[in-house]
């Protein structure tokens, strides 16, 4: 494959390389050159390996770059989330699609542990990829004792 086309995860970036992941099947492509890209944006484009080693690549077309914001909401989860939860198990996660558009992840934790699964939610890169997958430009997390939701809206 000497060319890809998809949405990465900027998962490291300095002056002079970035190191993305296909939010889709998990690949990291190092780029030769940083074209501006900064850690933990998102990243549409086409890239292409350089030869002859073919162990680094570089971007052929950015279509596009977006930043995620992620932030803890003081509001508590919804109704039907709190719901949901409560046929729920510690551990559990459900997703569900958002009222017009997004998803929403419904989590279920020990009450001790609610803050320490905010925080767990909030520096994890998969928040991030998730998120890139689904167009998501704002992630919220709202929380009660025993219920954690994510929120990936548009």
């Amino acid at each position: 494959m000497s060319e890809k086309t998809g949405t990465f995860l900027v998962t490291a970036a300095d002056a002079d390389s970035v190191v993305l992941s296909d939010v889709t099947d998990g690949q990291v492509h190092t780029l030769a050159e940083n074209p501006g890209l900064e850690r933990e944006q998102v990243v549409e484009a086409t890239i292409a390996v350089v030869q002859p080693m073919e162990a680094v690549w570089t971007v052929e077309d950015l279509r596009e770059t977006r930043d995620v914001e992620v932030a803890v909401s003081d509001e508590r989860p919804t109704k039907a989330s709190r719901d949901l939860a409560a046929t729920m198990e510690d551990g559990d996660l459900e997703t569900r699609e958002r009222a017009g558009s997004g998803v929403i992840h419904v989590i279920v934790v020990p009450e001790n542990l609610t803050e320490t699964a905010v925080e767990d939610v909030l520096d994890d890169e998969g928040t991030l990829r998730f998120a890139a997958r689904h167009a998501a430009r704002r992630v919220e997390i709202r929380s009660e004792p025993g219920v954690v939701t994510v929120r990936y809206l548009p």
